[in-house]
């Protein structure tokens, strides 16, 4: 396996500038450049040399032997100053040491998984946690990047386990009148685990979390969206005119409101008389838009409010606008009258449905892996011939190992990794 380095700092300038070595080569290159290899886990000052001998830097350098470190390899950081120049001249010195290459994004991270330093759950809350842009999000991903699900997972697949070996001992010794009564009352428990698994695929996906709150605004035209849009997200980012049908085409936005991830989509104006063929294919994209709404407001006619949309007087400054008799909030996104009021019920409905600060979050594959177990779990209800429970719970099992990385694709990994930067 080829030793691999990278800068995992900022990029240059920088005040430091780290440059982190992994593979079998570790030690060696070290030894190269340092002219020695330091007391393992103690930082020490070594002026770096390239193969003439010319000083490259003084830097700190560090030995992490494997397996007890990051990517469960040998490994070594180097401490720079974090100039252009001497980075790149540092660069080109381990390019020249024997068995070394430029890492690829995400390889030390993929390196660690393969080491079994992290399972691929942990791998994934990484991924996010590199992403999160608000806190809400980085306490989700944290947690996930922490074992949260991974330490959960494992505990259901020892039930499990417990439960099968009940199974095949009632297979293998079925004369055996005590090992049959015990499997009648264990091993077809699984409600527990069950009810457990379906508490867990009711959460709140981590989707929902990273794309954030989606917001549709909704309504004919001129009735205001494009002005509300433009004060949520605190830019002209729609145009607004007294012309009908300005808006074509859906405009989003994402935005974070105390903390919580929402995307505000500004909307055609909704309309069946349009003779603009651009316009009609506006409105379809808007209709579309509302069905994939976490939450839509309504702009529009009070009588014609969608199902579970929020009603919005929203040109309440405006003597001639559309008296509503029981909105949700009256507001003038020109003047800033009740946007206050939105922003805050806004946050606290978002609050609600995405997941609770620093609980673990399933993404898409991981729920579609634990409702496979759960089905299979399900389907030992009832069942009265071992041989198809041992093949259910088999069943589950495969499904845990997958959630966890045991068992698993290249393909998958390399979109996995790929969404790494280079250096971690």
């Amino acid at each position: 396996m080829a030793t691999i380095f990278a800068l995992s700092s900022g990029a240059p300038p920088a005040a430091i500038g780290l440059i982190r070595i992994s593979g079998p080569a570790a030690s060696a290159a070290l030894r190269q450049l340092a002219g020695r290899l330091p007391e393992p886990r103690r930082a020490v000052t070594a002026r770096l040399r390239d193969a003439r001998g010319d000083t490259l830097d003084r830097a700190l350098v560090l030995w992490l032997p494997g397996p007890a470190n990051a990517t469960g390899e040998d490994c070594a950081e180097l401490h720079l100053h974090g100039g252009r120049a001497v980075i790149a001249a540092v660069e080109q010195a381990l390019l020249a040491c024997p068995g070394l290459r430029r890492a690829e994004p995400g390889e030390f991270t993929r390196r660690a998984f393969v080491n079994g330093r992290i399972d691929l759950a942990e791998a994934e809350g990484l991924a996010d946690l590199l992403a999160a842009e608000t806190e809400i999000q980085r306490q989700a991903a944290l947690a996930m990047a922490g074992g949260g699900l991974s330490r959960q997972v494992a505990q259901w697949r020892d039930e499990l386990l417990a439960l099968s070996a009940a199974v095949e001992a009632t297979l293998d010794f079925a004369d055996d009148d005590d090992v049959a009564a015990q499997a009648d009352c264990s091993t077809w428990n699984t409600a527990g685990l069950r009810a457990a698994l379906a508490a867990w695929l009711a959460r709140p996906r981590a989707e929902a979390l990273r794309e954030g709150f989606r917001v549709v605004l909704a309504g004919p035209p001129n009735a205001g969206k494009s002005t509300l849009f433009n004060a949520l997200v605190e830019t002209e980012a729609a145009i607004t005119s007294p012309i009908a049908g300005t808006t074509r085409d859906v405009v989003s936005r994402p935005v974070a409101i105390d903390g919580v991830p929402f995307l505000f989509l500004d909307t055609a104006g909704l309309r069946d008389d349009s003779a603009d063929a651009i316009e009609r294919i506006g409105v379809e994209r808007a209709a579309a838009e509302l069905a994939r709404a976490d939450l839509v407001l309504w702009l529009g006619p009070e009588a014609a409010c969608p199902p579970g949309a929020w009603d919005i007087a929203a040109q309440c400054d405006r003597a001639d606008a559309d008296p509503k008799q029981a909105p949700r909030h009256r507001l003038s996104a020109r003047t800033g009258a009740g946007m206050v009021d939105l922003r805050a019920d806004l946050v606290a409905t978002a609050r609600a449905a995405l997941p609770r600060p620093g609980d673990a979050a399933l993404n898409m594959r991981q729920h579609r892996l634990l409702a496979q177990a759960e089905a299979a779990l399900g389907r030992v209800d009832g069942q009265t011939d071992p041989l198809l429970v041992a093949e259910e719970l088999r069943v589950a099992r495969v499904a845990f190992d997958a959630l966890l990385g045991r068992t698993t694709t290249e393909d998958m990994l390399d979109a996995l990794f790929g969404r790494f930067c280079i250096g971690k």
